[in-house]
């Protein structure tokens, strides 16, 4: 490892790229703090720290915490990434049932950068949207109930505009710094601004932690090393599940073009046990936020009082079911829209590969379908009991939200730098430098 840095840091090039990632990384934190026109600071920090321990903390805690605390902030970069990650998400999906979406997944780069343009375009609409509702609910008390000040000076149409208008403004600028990132820095752009957000937010929640039991003093750095120590064995096991795979050898037959032998060779198609990264979760979630939404918007039903009972805080047991087979479904349903075994078949036998003991054609593509339905078994499970640690981190420590390694931050923040690490591991093994990774 020491060797590894070493030579990281004795690559001129690899250096401008990291110290490019860093820069980009202050500016993406500078706007995070950096507060809209029109926002009282006095009165939001006064209600931003009551909404932040109060009851509806949960309703807004999933963008709040991919915009590393700037939506509780009502900074320029407020809405964060996630009108980026919905975007994708929706073009993702769309590509499986809109034929030209289809067409264009399957022209390589060109129709790439095409979907990445459509991809561009519906952040920016979804930014208008959210910034809309965002400002709305902030004007009309609805985001900071439990405080009763005003956080905004001026509700006219023109000061509102202006609001909603510099948030969308500062969407597009984070997916611009994101692209900066992935074409001059170190990583995907989007996934380095994620992870910087989550991040953020660590020292912030552990310091809570310790806080929180400040009554006695010895019990306060305990409950501090162990949550630490917990998040460090959660990384582990995380790190562990998340590099597990299974390798299906292919081989391809020998074929004479003109005087030229071709094939022969041996690959294996990489299977992972996680085949759907950390998006059911974020489905998940996504999904329980609408009964929350739904008593926040009409609280005097009958209705929002069951869902404030038990789905609004988040450690009721129906709820927590709810949420383990909703990422469990989700999981299956991602796998399935995204890894085609049929068309891994066709393309496997028109170049002339083969699967070891498995006939070409219909039998591959039921093998395949076989063998990811059994990875996909023990994956949506382990999804699941990683997105209920919050709930654990409620009976250990009181506030599931002070906890910081919750289950779609920890999946996001190994994801990411899991990720990173290998990118500068090719870039050191293009020097003919050893790497991290073995």
């Amino acid at each position: 490892m020491l060797t590894a840095l070493k030579n990281m840091f004795r690559s001129a090039d690899l250096n401008k790229k990291i110290a490019f990632t860093l820069f980009i990384v202050v500016v993406f934190r500078f706007g995070s703090t950096l507060p809209v026109p029109n926002v009282n600071m006095a009165a939001l920090n006064e209600c931003r720290l009551a909404a932040e321990t109060g009851d509806q903390a949960g309703l807004f805690s999933m963008i709040n915490l991919f915009s590393g605390g700037a939506m509780l902030q009502m900074s320029v970069f407020a809405l964060g990434i996630m009108p980026y990650i919905t975007a994708s998400i929706i073009l993702q999906l769309m590509t499986v049932v809109v034929p030209r979406l289809e067409t264009l997944k399957k022209e390589g780069a060109a129709g790439t950068a095409k979907i990445t343009q459509y991809t561009r375009y519906l952040t920016l609409i979804l930014a208008v949207l959210n910034g809309t509702a965002y400002v709305s609910m902030a004007v009309n008390g609805q985001i900071f109930q439990e405080c009763n000040k005003s956080v905004v000076y001026q509700t006219d149409i023109f000061s509102v505009a202006v609001m909603i208008l510099t948030m969308t403004a500062g969407t597009g600028l984070v997916m611009w710094l994101g692209e900066l990132v992935t074409d001059h820095g170190v990583g995907r752009g989007m996934s380095i601004l994620i992870f910087t957000s989550i991040a953020a937010r660590f020292p912030t929640s552990l310091w809570a932690i310790k806080l929180a039991h400040s009554a006695n003093a010895d019990k306060g750095w305990f409950m501090f090393l162990l949550v630490l120590a917990i998040g460090l064995l959660v990384m582990l096991g995380i790190i562990f599940m998340e590099q597990g795979q299974r390798r299906i050898p292919v081989q391809y037959a020998k074929r004479m073009v003109g005087r030229k032998m071709y094939g022969g060779s041996k690959t294996y198609i990489p299977l992972k046990v996680n085949q759907s990264g950390v998006i059911p979760v974020i489905f998940a979630s996504s999904i329980l936020y609408l009964p929350a939404l739904y008593a926040q918007l009409w609280p005097a039903t009958a209705a929002a009082t069951w869902i404030n009972t038990y789905f609004v805080k988040g450690d009721h047991w129906a709820y927590n079911l709810f949420f383990f087979l909703l990422v469990v479904a989700f999981c299956y349903f991602y796998v399935s829209i995204t890894f085609n075994p049929v068309e891994i078949s066709d393309n496997m036998k028109k170049y002339g590969g083969f699967i070891p003991g498995i006939r070409a054609g219909a039998p591959t593509a039921r093998y395949l379908k076989y063998v990811l339905s059994r990875l996909t078994f023990p994956g949506s499970l382990y999804l699941g009991l990683v997105a209920l640690i919050p709930t654990l981190a409620f009976v250990l420590v009181g506030a599931s939200q002070q906890f910081p390694f919750g289950g779609t931050s920890i999946l996001i923040v190994v994801g990411v730098g899991l990720d990173t690490v290998k990118q500068i591991q090719s870039q050191l093994e293009q020097r003919s430098y050893e790497g991290f990774l073995k």
